[in-house]
């Protein structure tokens, strides 16, 4: 097969084709006697199980995958891959604590802040948390915290004296919530908007309308990892057939 063989099967140009050789995500080439490389089933097996691992896992993930394929380290790959499917099992489960707030919250418009957003396995400590508490628990930076604040995403109370942030359950709530749609995509301006609506326990549609388009992309990505995964199957098994 010629490059541009490759490339037509997948609408990307012959160059991509041989940058993604360079980088180790297909195997070497072999070459005719003028310099023209040379591709194979394998080759093409290889660029297909990378294509679809971009579109489960994202560049930063299918890249390593492929390369450490083409070491012989496959734990490694297989780890990086455990990586991406941690990420989306907890992105469920933050989607369904969310989900359930919203329905306290719309059920119950009257009885105050609701209960934070949380899995039973990770109970709030009593009082409010710190800054560095609440960026841990969500796996951000307290500069990203920050941020939402400044975009009124976020309203922590502060402390007498020092001036310090103090989350509460309330607040833990909004920052789980910020945290899954910015996952989603969502600009800070439209996450602020969501949370406000939650604050007042009205007007959910437009945040209805958010989670619903989150679960779709959560759907979506846990099926192109199921794509993924048959095609590096396919391509470890060519690649170790005698």
């Amino acid at each position: 097969m010629r490059p541009c063989d490759l490339a037509r099967e997948h609408g990307i140009s012959t160059q991509a084709v041989r940058n993604y050789e360079r980088d180790g995500c297909l195997p070497p080439a072999d070459r005719t006697p003028t310099g023209y490389r040379i591709y194979t089933e394998l080759h093409a097996a290889a660029l297909r199980a990378f294509l679809a691992l971009v579109t489960a896992y994202g560049h930063a993930t299918a890249g390593p995958v492929m390369t450490a394929v083409h070491a012989d380290r496959l734990d490694e790959a297989l780890t990086a891959l455990d990586r991406g499917h941690a990420q989306l099992l907890r992105d469920r489960e933050t989607l369904a604590a969310v989900r359930e707030a919203v329905g306290h919250l719309t059920s119950a418009p009257a009885s105050g802040p609701s209960a934070p957003v949380d899995r039973p396995d990770r109970p709030l400590p009593p009082g409010p948390l710190s800054i560095g508490e609440v960026a841990h628990r969500l796996g951000v930076t307290p500069a990203t915290l920050r941020a939402w604040e400044a975009a009124g995403i976020l309203t922590p109370v502060r402390e007498h004296g020092t001036g310090h942030r103090g989350y509460l359950p309330a607040d833990v709530r909004d920052a789980e919530l910020a945290h899954l749609l910015r996952r989603g995509g969502y600009l800070l301006g439209h996450i602020a908007t969501v949370v406000r609506q939650i604050r007042s326990a009205g007007g959910t549609d437009e945040l209805a309308s958010a989670l619903d388009g989150w679960q779709r992309r959560l759907t979506a990505r846990g099926l192109a990892m199921l794509t993924a995964g048959a095609r590096l199957d396919d391509y470890l098994t060519l690649r170790s057939a005698p």
